[in-house]
């Protein structure tokens, strides 16, 4: 059974939940920047939910298959075109022969995921199917007439056909933080606006990072003009560069950098980056 791209859209990666373990090689873990909404649509169609499935930016994607195959859809919210079915976001139905799915531009989010049935069989590199945009690791990213293979599905069956998920807030996002290693290389004001201060998202952001506009965070007197050695890096890291501008580290995030990290994001909030909008606002609140 063999899925065929017709059209990639704006970026379509083959993801999985990452390669960690790597990073004293250089190597980061990668993996679908929205993880919930990859096992949702895993488990939508009877996966593990490991299983590497399409994540997809926007809108643009156009799918058909050679054989009736079990999918699903979720994340992002829109409209979803030539399937027959049910259809919608946080949903499964089959994919035919002979009637192509396109993915329109989403309503409410930014990343959509495509689970089929059986996971996409392509071949892992360093235990993972997922394309690392910095490390250019792994299946290269989709192009009009890439054809991938679905592999054998497991015995267990799907028990739901959708899910009740709340779609992504188009509205100002708060997301919770915990102080990060370097609070003390920023001034009082800075850890302040930081902490309950309103960011929007820079248009320049990607699986690596996310770069929020507003009030610049200052350096604090004592290390104005100190370097600091390359430290490791975790996803949902803060990076402050010297222009002040906040950087929220995504999947793809280098394993170590050289810029102090004030903060970092909450665990159970990560997800909620990947469907943050350029543009969208921010508030980020110390818990």
């Amino acid at each position: 059974m063999t899925i065929t791209v017709l059209s990639a859209g704006l970026m379509t990666t083959i993801q999985d939940l990452g390669r960690p373990g790597f990073a004293a090689m250089g190597v980061g873990a990668a993996g679908a920047f929205d993880r919930s909404a990859l096992k949702l649509a895993n488990r939508l169609v009877g996966n593990d939910t490991n299983a590497a499935a399409l994540e997809t930016l926007g809108g643009g994607l156009r799918i058909t298959t050679d054989k009736p195959v079990l999918m699903a859809i979720a994340g992002a919210s829109g409209d979803v075109v030539g399937t027959t079915g049910q259809e919608g976001p946080n949903s499964s139905f089959f994919l035919h022969p002979g009637s192509p799915l396109e993915i329109r531009p989403p309503t409410h989010g930014l990343r959509t995921y495509l689970s089929f049935r059986g996971g996409l069989a392509v071949n892992p590199v360093l235990g993972s199917r997922s394309w690392d945009t910095l490390g250019c690791i792994g299946p290269a990213p989709l192009t009009p007439g890439s054809l991938l293979p679905i592999g054998v599905a497991i015995a267990r069956e799907p028990s739901v056909g959708n899910a009740p998920v709340p779609e992504p807030s188009p509205e100002t996002v708060n997301l919770e933080l915990d102080a990060g290693p370097r609070q003390e290389w920023f001034t009082a004001e800075s850890w302040a606006l930081l902490a309950s201060g309103d960011f929007t998202v820079s248009s320049q952001s990607d699986r690596v990072g996310l770069r929020l506009l507003g009030a610049p965070l200052r350096r604090a007197a004592a290390y104005l003009h100190r370097s600091l050695a390359s430290e490791g890096l975790v996803r949902g890291s803060i990076e402050v560069p010297p222009d002040g501008a906040p950087i929220i580290l995504g999947v793809d995030h280098p394993t170590t950098g050289g810029y102090p990290v004030i903060a970092v994001i909450a665990p159970d909030d990560l997800d909620k980056c990947a469907q943050l909008l350029p543009g969208q606002a921010v508030r980020l609140v110390l818990r």
